[in-house]
């Protein structure tokens, strides 16, 4: 029996979860209802029905609008709960008011409303949310059936509407993409019922997508475009995909052919409940494909005419043709291997092509192979292979790295190789003849001017011994000697200068001081008859050269530009910086910092038959007597042994410039601690020196000389018999002085072994000339040029003696 009280236990409410607990709790005196004792029944009948529902459900009682709702409206409060608990609708939901207060209204007054996806804008969880809502609103009346309140079902459907939203967009924009694909796109349900097409349709069936869907296959290619594709149809319903090719003409008639695709689409339950359909005009790829393979074809027939004639070139040619791998192996070769070495080419690659080069050959090769290993590519490298009967050919490389492999193309020189050496010996018998020829020609001008300078120290020497003999006559008669010794050895120096073998002794200097000491000089050389401008600039210009042979090389230019105005015009000397070397005869030009000294004359010019031959040694245009032609071949020696050149403008009747370039060096700095040079002709003050000469007057005199400026010496004839005079003790000597040029065992040698076995004493060379000492320098040694004077000698020697002995001093 159902009872009238809606609490027979006295507790209200009797249950209704955690809502229900929190009624109960509450302190409702306070409200416009009061305790729950006094509430009508209606509202309790009320409140426990909505309690016990699982639906979300809310009513509102009295004209306070009393709120109430149960367990499953608490999540739609959110942040409102619990204080929504017996508050004022109005003010529980005060965010979303204005737009439901008409269809609370509604219901107050008796009419019930029910609304589906209902938007609110609403504040729940601390930022505001777009929420879509369906519910009723219902009146709630009590016994008499008075309207006292409101009853509402509702549930939120946010989510939904936002997938569907989603879903929606995702269609509209899978169905852009799939209009703007040229690809014909449709779904086909079991029943071959087009449920899906794209624009493309419109193309191909001149229909669009809205009259093709909702048509059966059948209807829309025709019975024989469907026998076509009968069995593709029931191969992607039983589960597979399916593919094929149909002729399908344009609307014009034009050919046209289609790549067709099925793929079938399975529902949850795994059936296939459909399949989407691709269409891809072809047409021309398909072109292209004939055309392809007709190309290739076409190419096939050219490649194998290619190989035919590269296959004759190989077999035929007389190059040495190879493939060779990094492992020093041959892959393939040509049969002129076999025409050019003798071997057969199963012996060439049966090991590696190591074991056939030249022993002296192998490292270079070596080197070559590595930088073919880097991709470097190889030309005109030449080593010699072994021939089947013992001797070696001469082969010539040119190799390419390809693709891990070396491709080579070889030519065998040995004729040429052969022919080479020959023509150089005949070159260098050819030019040691027009030497000796040219030397026979100047024997006589050379040996007048010896015979000139030998008949002033031989008057001089027969005046000295006359018994009475004035003082002022005898020192006269020594200087005479003197000054013609120092003209023969300036002889001496422009014929060595003339082989381009001097020993130079470079040092830095000032170009233009020496320039300003030569123009003092010049005006004696070239007469009163040719003026003489010297042009020297302020700043000073330093070169790293001999000056010396600057001086002499200065000079000879000037007595052939003197010797070419006959005596009589205007000469220039000038000096300036240059930044490099214009092109010179066959060289290029090279750029760097130079000093240009020119000296420009108005004689009548070198023909341009004769440009080419000036620096030539011996070739003069002078007539006999005038020259020997020695003079510029000593400028143009002096200038490529220093780093420079020298350039030559001429015009017939209008004078000739020529322009010596040095190469230009920095300001040098003065050393801290200058060289003590000892005064000339001071006593030797017992000076030990170890004199070591093959020549036996020159030994003599030097010894002699010597002794009387009191050193103190001892002569060794070579080498061996310094290094025994040595071992008897080094310390007996404080310098050595050594000639050069000596049989067996050189100066420069016995000075290298002397700084071996005793590194402080120290040596010093003299030599008139050395193809050593012009090849390579003096290594470090102290150099006195023959002819010297005992005054040279002297300084020299008290200078390294002296260098020994404060070295000693110093604890070194």
């Amino acid at each position: 029996m159902i009872s009238n009280d809606p609490s027979p236990s006295g507790r209200f409410p009797l249950n209704g979860g955690e809502t229900g607990a929190l009624i109960r709790a509450k302190d409702w005196s306070t409200s416009p209802l009061g305790p729950p004792e006094a509430w009508p029944t209606a509202l309790k009948v009320a409140v426990n029905l909505m309690l016990r529902s699982p639906e979300s459900m809310c009513l509102v009682w009295g004209t306070d609008l009393t709120f109430f709702y149960n367990d499953a409206y608490q999540p739609i409060l959110g942040l409102r709960h619990p204080q929504a608990l017996g508050a004022s609708m109005p003010d529980v939901w005060h965010d979303v008011w204005d737009e439901i207060r008409p269809i609370v209204q509604k219901a107050l007054d008796g009419e019930p409303s029910q609304y589906g996806d209902m938007p609110l804008r609403m504040t729940r969880f601390g930022e505001a949310e777009d929420t879509w809502w369906s519910f009723s609103y219902s009146p709630l009346c009590d016994e008499d059936g008075t309207v006292v309140g409101m009853f509402c079902v509702t549930s939120e459907t946010t989510q939904r509407v936002i997938s569907e939203r989603s879903l929606k967009a995702s269609e509209m924009e899978l169905r852009l993409v799939a209009d703007a694909m040229p690809v014909l796109v449709a779904f086909i349900d079991r029943d071959l019922v087009y449920r899906f097409a794209n624009r493309a349709y419109e193309d191909w069936f001149f229909r669009p997508p809205e009259e093709v869907v909702g048509r059966n296959v059948l209807e829309l290619v025709g019975e024989a475009g469907f026998e076509v594709r009968r069995a593709a149809f029931q191969q992607v319903l039983d589960g597979e995909p399916a593919r094929l090719e149909l002729e399908w003409p344009h609307a014009d008639g034009r050919s046209r052919i289609a790549d067709v695709r099925y793929l079938p689409r399975r529902g949850v339950d795994d059936v296939v409940d459909g399949f989407y359909v691709f269409v891809l005009d072809v047409s021309d790829r398909k072109r292209i494909e004939t055309m392809l393979r007709e190309s290739n074809r076409e190419l096939e027939i050219r490649v194998e005419e290619r190989t035919r004639q590269l296959d004759q070139v190989w077999r035929f040619s007389r190059d040495m043709l190879c493939v060779a791998n990094f492992e020093a192996r041959f892959v393939s070769l040509n049969p002129a291997w076999t025409q050019t070495l003798g071997w057969t080419v199963e012996d060439l690659m049966a090991t590696s092509f190591v074991d056939f080069i030249h022993p002296d050959d192998r490292e270079r090769t070596t080197e070559a192979m590595g930088g073919l290993s880097r991709g470097e590519t190889v030309t005109g490298f030449e080593n010699r292979y072994r021939h089947k009967d013992g001797d070696h050919r001469w082969l010539s490389w040119t190799a390419v790295p390809r693709d891990g492999l070396i491709y080579g193309v070889v030519r065998d020189v040995t004729r040429e190789k052969a022919q080479a050496s020959a023509l150089v010996t005949a070159e260098e018998a050819l030019r040691q003849a027009q030497k000796m020829e040219a030397i026979g020609q100047l024997t006589g001008g050379v040996a007048h001017d010896f015979n000139n300078l030998l008949t002033v120290i031989k008057s001089s020497t027969d005046l000295l011994k006359r018994p009475d003999l004035q003082e002022e006559r005898r020192l006269r008669y020594v200087g005479a000697i003197s000054d013609t010794v120092d003209r023969a050895a300036k002889l001496t120096g422009q014929l060595l200068a003339f082989a381009r073998r001097q020993a130079l002794k470079p040092e830095v200097f000032e170009l233009g001081r020496s320039l300003t000491s030569i123009g003092d000089m010049v005006g004696t050389l070239t007469g009163s008859r040719i003026e003489v401008d010297v042009r020297i600039p302020a700043a000073a210009c330093f070169v790293d050269a001999d000056p010396s042979q600057f001086d002499t090389a200065i000079v000879n230019m000037v007595v052939n530009a003197r010797d070419a105005m006959d005596g009589q015009g205007r000469l220039v000397i000038a000096m300036t910086e240059a930044s490099g070397i214009p092109p010179v005869r066959v060289q290029a030009p090279a750029s760097g910092a130079f000093v240009a000294v020119s000296i420009t004359d108005t004689g009548g010019g070198i023909a341009q038959a004769d440009m080419d031959r000036i620096f030539e040694p011996f070739f003069t245009t002078k007539g006999v007597g005038h020259g020997t032609g020695l003079g510029l071949s000593q400028v143009i020696g002096f200038a490529k042994q220093s780093g420079g050149d020298v350039h030559v403008e001429s015009e017939i009747g209008h004078g000739t410039t020529f322009t010596l370039y040095l190469p230009r060096v920095a300001d040098p700095v003065a050393s801290a601690i200058p060289d003590v040079e000892p005064e000339p002709l001071v006593d030797g003050h017992g000076t030990r020196v170890l004199v070591v000469e093959d020549n036996v007057d020159v030994g003599k005199f030097a010894t002699q000389a010597l002794a009387e400026l009191g050193y103190v010496t001892v002569w060794a004839a070579n080498a061996d018999e310094a290094l025994i005079e040595l071992s008897k003790g080094a310390e007996r000597f404080d310098v050595v002085f050594s000639d050069v040029v000596m049989p067996g065992m050189d100066g420069i040698d016995l000075g290298h072994a002397i700084r071996r076995l005793y590194h402080d004493l120290p040596v010093v060379l003299t030599s008139g000339y050395s193809h050593v000492l012009a090849k390579n320098g003096t290594y470090g040694f102290e150099l006195l040029h023959k002819p010297y004077s005992v005054e040279q000698l002297s300084r020299i020697l008290r200078k390294v003696a002296m260098w020994r002995r404060r070295k000693t001093a110093l604890g070194a």
